[in-house]
């Protein structure tokens, strides 16, 4: 665990932390587990700091896997739950389709909607009052330009949000990492790179926006920082 890039990772997440004020002491946290290389990184970092510094909190995880889901991840979870015994893992079921009214079709959108519901509803169950999500930079920077094209809003994804209706929130420790950081850090820890195969997942606004911002920054990692930072450097005096 002493190569660069896991070091740069672990500087980057304490400072959200820091920051943000993500992680205090006593917090029951619920890491959103996908088997995928950004939420496993997320855990190995939250794992390795549990009793040892930094706020007192306990930690668990929990997989939701959909019924036509790839079911690589959740072996590749259950093996990664015994490698951190002092974190509980939960898997749990949702069926999806099945939820689908009739004419309605499914789509990306519904298939996270209908996860994102079964995993407040668990946090909220079982006294969980933080749920750590493994989005990144790329993912928040990407979020905030979509909603500026397809609906016409300045919001984003920020690094923590109390829900209103609920007793929880959902934190971003990855928030200061790039993508590019995360797979260098799950290629250097040996985390397999899952996928996700659903058809409906080929054709999204998601993937047009990110060739965008490839070309708007042309890769000046620096550029991308000024996207992610602009949400907290608003000048209201410029805007409508």
């Amino acid at each position: 665990m002493s190569s660069q890039i896991r070091k740069r990772v672990n500087k980057k997440i304490t400072k959200a932390i820091h920051d943000f004020n993500l992680i205090e002491d006593g917090d029951r946290i619920l890491i959103a587990t996908s088997g995928g290389k950004d939420s496993s990184v997320l855990l190995m970092e939250l794992a390795a700091r549990l009793g040892k510094f930094g706020p007192k909190c306990e930690l668990a995880a929990i997989h939701i896997q959909s019924d036509f889901a790839d079911k690589a991840p959740r072996e590749f979870l259950q093996r990664m739950a015994e490698e951190y015994p002092q974190v509980p893992f939960y898997f749990k079921d949702v069926a999806v389709e099945a939820r689908l009214k009739e004419g309605r079709k499914l789509n990306c959108y519904w298939c996270s909607t209908q996860r994102r519901t079964e995993l407040i509803k668990f946090a909220s169950e079982n006294n969980f009052n933080k749920i750590a999500l493994g989005h990144h930079m790329d993912d928040i920077v990407e979020t905030l330009l979509m909603n500026m094209l397809y609906k016409g809003e300045f919001s984003g994804m920020p690094p923590m949000v109390p829900y209103e209706k609920y007793p929880c929130s959902i934190i971003r420790p990855l928030c200061y990492c790039e993508e590019s950081e995360i797979i260098a850090y799950a290629e250097d820890a040996d985390i397999r790179k899952f996928t996700c195969t659903c058809e409906f997942s080929k054709a999204s606004h998601r993937k047009t926006i990110r060739e965008e911002i490839k070309s708007l920054t042309k890769g000046s990692s620096t550029l991308k920082a000024n996207l992610f930072e602009s949400m907290r450097n608003i000048r209201m005096d410029y805007l409508l």
